[in-house]
């Protein structure tokens, strides 16, 4: 499993992080999705990262198995 962000759609909501702050952050300049860790090391992790994605508002989030 993968994360993958498409930066071009997305609107800095920030949902993710507040989901999973160890796979997600903003860009400080545009508030944009930054991804700190593509690919899940546990079950929990890869659980948020599920969430992350569902949750965001723009669907600029997507998981490549």
């Amino acid at each position: 499993m993968r994360v993958v962000a498409d930066t071009q759609r997305c609107v800095g909501a920030g949902q993710c992080v507040l989901t999973d702050p160890t796979t997600f952050d903003q860009n400080d300049e545009d508030g944009t999705v930054v991804i700190l860790r593509d690919e899940p090391q546990d079950p929990q992790t890869s659980a948020r990262v599920r969430e992350a994605v569902h949750l965001c508002p723009n669907q600029a989030l997507s998981i490549v198995e």
